[in-house]
């Protein structure tokens, strides 16, 4: 055996060997087929995404007469931030990710304290509480515009005609409001589980100490608890951003992105996606950082 083959088999420094067919490598294998199609579903949409914002593509679609592809650097990247559109679609959407996330975590915080107790039916009002986060957006969007916002036979046109108020056409004269209030419904029910899981994993003994030493459930709660939910409060709120941020379902069957509800996914060409992805990535950061060290205080406790 020549000294180039005996040095690939030779066990590196960590006791593993180079050979590419050796234990560690099998082990990886079987992986090699999933990735390969997370990188074709994933990544090459997103790398001719890129592509297509760096040409002349818009123009070239909206033109009569077919022209060449051409490369324009970064000038669609500029039109889109000097574009009022952008500026409105990119408030917007500040406007939904925040009031959205602040709602769904104040709501789950609220029902997980109510739930992280015994009582009769405890399974079933659970299993009620999340329903609303495992329908599909679309089916979420189109209940509340049919069943509850409707001006004709919705449920809270019904509601104000029976205290005597006139009725109000929620969509059009609320869309903002009203695409909030479905994606609170929706996510609610995420934050709570994220939170039950934070009051589950808190010491029974230290709260039962604070009890015989006289602390009242409130003070109980703002010393210890609050504190000890902090990570999973952050967790929540990083989680709910990077997806509420991407809402389209609510906006097109709801509003079809009308004024005052057209965030930047809906009115996204090429350059739009990938400043969304990139605001996406950014929060997707903190949260693994977040998720990371939650773990590792985990691990320690």
């Amino acid at each position: 055996m020549n000294a180039a083959a005996d040095a690939t088999l030779r066990p590196t420094a960590k006791g593993q060997v180079g050979d590419p067919f050796s234990s560690p490598w099998r082990r990886r294998l079987p992986l090699l087929p999933a990735l390969l199609f997370m990188i074709l579903v994933t990544q090459l949409p997103f790398l001719v995404s890129i592509y297509y914002s760096v040409t002349n593509l818009k123009d070239k679609t909206q033109s009569l007469i077919p022209e060449p592809t051409k490369f324009v650097g970064i000038d669609n990247y500029r039109a889109i931030f000097s574009d009022p559109f952008f500026r409105q679609a990119m408030w917007t959407s500040v406007q939904m990710t925040v009031f959205a996330v602040v709602l769904s975590v104040f709501f789950g915080t609220l029902f997980a304290i109510l739930l992280d107790r015994r009582f009769f039916g405890q399974g079933l009002i659970r299993t009620l509480l999340i329903t609303p986060f495992l329908l599909m957006p679309v089916v979420a969007a189109l209940i509340w515009k049919q069943q509850m916002f409707s001006s004709l036979f919705g449920i809270l046109d019904k509601v104000l005609n029976f205290l005597g108020l006139n009725s109000v056409a929620f969509i059009s004269d609320h869309p903002l409001a009203s695409i909030v209030t479905v994606l609170v419904w929706q996510w609610t029910p995420f934050m709570m589980l994220i939170m039950l899981a934070g009051l589950q994993s808190q010491p029974s003994d230290i709260l039962e100490a604070a009890g015989v030493d006289g602390a009242t459930p409130f003070g109980i709660f703002r010393q210890l608890t609050l504190p000890h939910l902090r990570r999973y409060l952050e967790l929540g709120a990083l989680l709910g951003s990077i997806y509420i941020v991407q809402a389209f379902d609510a906006i097109d069957v709801m509003t079809g992105g009308g004024p005052g509800s057209t965030n930047v996914p809906y009115g996204s060409a090429s350059a739009y996606a990938i400043v969304v992805v990139v605001f996406a990535i950014i929060i997707a950061t903190f949260a693994l950082r977040l998720l990371s060290g939650l773990l590792k205080d985990e691990e320690r406790a």
